[in-house]
């Protein structure tokens, strides 16, 4: 990661196609466009690519989950359950439609852990979002079973690993929709920009429309239609130039993963030697995308020593629990329910009262993994001096830490 390391000729040409029509905009100016029509194409590219029925894409992998949450009927009041270890924007959009946000510990794949999730689940309960964290899978499967025993969708966060699969499958394809970021640090890039897919097509009509303030597009599927409007919606419009740099990347994901996967490997091959070392649980390790390298310590002492020795070799690692971005008691502005709004919402009710209190030690078990956890980003171009670097530290390391 990210796809930016193989920007080339093939991403100019879409590019420069978009250009020489002079139409940014995704929909209408048909005459001028001549037949250019980038982000239908990347849509029918990504599902093909996917074997989803739809795909819709949108600004952002943050504007994606409010475009599902909102086409799944999710709102006000409406308690929706992700995991605590993830990226802010999975929490701040349940929050900015409305909803609560209820997490779950997890588990050795660092994703959901479904004993856990099976005791948040409330009443209230109207969506779970699992997150593929780290380019790879949760135990999805299970986490679909549970949620059909209680009739509670699934919206898979694959924010982080578009081309995952299990068993063949494609991630974001197990759940009613899977949503993906293509911000430019991800493995494929469009700079910004995210999309939805599902297998239902009343759910793509309504996010369809949603996405574009409510729009009719039913004249012209997957384009505006009538000009009637049968619900409110908001603007999360993918431009053509997002669409064109989606094609072009989108054509070399595959071979991006199998890049990742090389490094990656030899990367464990030297972590291999710190004693008392595991790697993370991987549901398919075929389908990993191997966007990280995550590896576990017995202990956060041990886990804080072999960092120490990576560190002073240059190449240090990323240790989750001392991020304030994507673990749970980090983020002191939920813990303290902090808000531009004079009212305090989402956090108070508008009457004084507070809606929802988050303690930052609720998730012990979370806790514990994450002190034990080391995480190198694997990039698509690593040279030679740079992951024999990285190795013969954690060799040293090896050698060091008992």
């Amino acid at each position: 990661m990210p796809g930016f390391e193989v920007f080339g000729e093939e991403e100019k040409q879409q590019i420069s196609e978009v250009l020489d029509t002079g139409v940014l905009f995704r929909y209408e100016f048909g005459e001028q466009r001549k037949g250019v029509y980038k982000v239908l194409e990347f849509e029918k590219n990504f599902a093909k690519y996917c074997g989803a029925g739809f795909a819709q894409a949108v600004t952002s992998g943050t504007a994606a989950l409010k475009v599902a949450m909102t086409a799944l009927g999710v709102g006000a009041g409406d308690e929706v359950i992700t995991q605590g270890f993830t990226f802010v924007a999975t929490w701040e959009a349940i929050l900015d439609i409305g909803a609560i946000p209820v997490f779950t510990e997890i588990d050795e794949t660092l994703n959901m852990d479904p004993d856990d999730l099976r005791k948040k689940i409330t009443d209230k309960t109207k969506c779970i979002i699992p997150v593929h964290m780290l380019g790879a899978m949760a135990r999805i499967e299970e986490i679909v079973s549970i949620a059909k025993e209680h009739d509670i969708p699934v919206l898979e966060d694959t924010a982080q690993a578009a081309g995952g699969r299990i068993k063949g499958q494609h991630l974001g394809t197990f759940g009613n929709c899977g949503t993906f970021s293509f911000d430019s640090v991800k493995t494929m890039t469009t700079g910004e920009g995210g999309m939805i897919i599902t297998a239902d097509e009343n759910m793509w009509r309504d996010m369809s429309e949603y996405h574009d303030h409510g729009h009719d597009h039913a004249v012209n599927p997957g384009g505006r239609g009538g000009e009637g409007r049968s619900f409110i919606g908001f603007n999360y419009r993918m431009m053509e130039l997002q669409g064109a740099m989606g094609i072009a990347q989108l054509a070399k994901l595959d071979s991006m993963i199998a890049a990742q996967k090389a490094n990656k490997a030899k990367l464990r091959a030297a972590a291999e030697t710190i004693p008392g070392v595991k790697f993370r649980t991987l549901v398919d390790e075929e389908g990993d995308t191997a966007t990280f390298f995550a590896f576990m310590l017995e202990s956060s002492e041990q886990c804080n020593n072999v960092n120490k020795v990576l560190a002073d070799a240059g190449v240090g690692a990323i240790n989750f629990s001392e991020n304030s971005w994507h673990f749970y008691p980090s983020w002191e502005h939920l813990h303290k329910g902090a808000s531009l709004a004079k009212s305090g919402y989402p956090f108070m009710d508008g009457q004084g009262k507070r809606r929802v209190v988050y303690d930052p030690d609720v998730l012990p078990k979370s806790a514990d993994i994450m002190s034990r956890t080391l995480v190198y980003p694997v990039s698509i171009k690593m040279s030679e001096e740079q992951i024999g670097k990285m190795c013969e530290a954690l060799k040293k390391a090896g050698k060091e830490i008992g």
